[in-house]
């Protein structure tokens, strides 16, 4: 599969076939950052943590692209640096703290650093989800349809998350409903709607590129022990691109329709 990147790598596209209507986004795909920055003063051993990436999730992305055989967007660079998944406005878009982790490169941060790292790695990103989203919505003659990617930990201060799978949403429930409903038929799978987190979030991917725009979305959690290794990834590739194919194929999915965000008005 091509690879298409930018020089200093704040994205990378995997080149599918734009007229299949479907389009893979993995926001936290690396916990690469760039030399320069010094593992912004953290040691090696944070950057293997899943505040630093969504473990699994890039293999997952490449697994699904290519059987697929549709586009997806990955992130270069760590969520540590900036976070793709936030809005431009959000506090959380540079963590000063993350999960205990206290960050030196983050905190003080001057308002220079903070719109370099917006204009070199956060806007490009979004830019190449646009331009994706927008390629395949012209080849396809159609609304695509928007799968989103991450990974959660198996467990949160202690308590253990049963869930193997779940899907965040806000309010567009054209394509969750369907895609819960295929989850929850998996043997032995445990599957659940906004866990461990609410997909409503304002300015996030999903809410930029998705709600405003009224392309049908959702966006898939997987458990990280369950694509911790190679034959994770290729056990959920497996399941999860037949499920995604079907999903596809419904074409009163993609019409371009545009629901209230539980967040508050556009």
């Amino acid at each position: 599969m091509k690879t298409l990147q930018t020089d200093d790598n704040p994205f990378e596209i995997l080149d599918g076939d734009a007229r299949c209507g479907l389009v893979l986004l993995a926001d936290h795909a690396t916990n690469r950052v760039p030399p320069a920055y010094d593992r912004l003063g953290l040691p090696e051993t944070a950057f293997a943590r899943h505040i630093a990436y969504d473990i699994g999730i890039e293999g997952l992305t490449r697994a699904l692209a290519e059987r697929l055989g549709v586009p997806a967007v990955m992130s270069r660079f760590s969520r540590l640096l900036i976070d793709p998944n936030r809005g431009e406005d959000d506090p959380t878009l540079i963590m000063r703290i993350s999960d205990g982790a206290i960050v030196p490169g983050n905190h003080p941060i001057t308002e220079a650093e903070w719109q370099h790292r917006l204009e070199t790695y956060h806007r490009p990103y979004h830019g190449a989800v646009s331009e994706t989203i927008g390629r395949v919505a012209a080849a396809s003659g159609r609304a695509p349809l928007v799968i989103s990617l991450h990974s959660f930990t198996p467990s949160w201060k202690g308590v253990p998350r049963p869930w193997h799978i779940t899907v965040l949403w806000d309010s567009d429930h054209r394509a969750v409903d369907p895609l819960l409903s295929e989850l929850a038929a998996i043997p032995g799978v445990l599957t659940a709607s906004n866990e461990p987190y609410d997909g409503a979030l304002r300015g996030d991917t999903m809410f930029r590129h998705c709600m405003k725009t009224g392309i049908p979305h959702a966006l898939i959690e997987v458990r990280q022990d369950e694509i911790g290794d190679a034959a994770g990834i290729a056990r959920w590739a497996e399941r999860l691109a037949p499920i995604l194919t079907r999903l596809n194929a419904d074409e009163a999915l993609h019409t371009y329709q545009i629901f209230p965000s539980r967040t508050g008005p556009y």
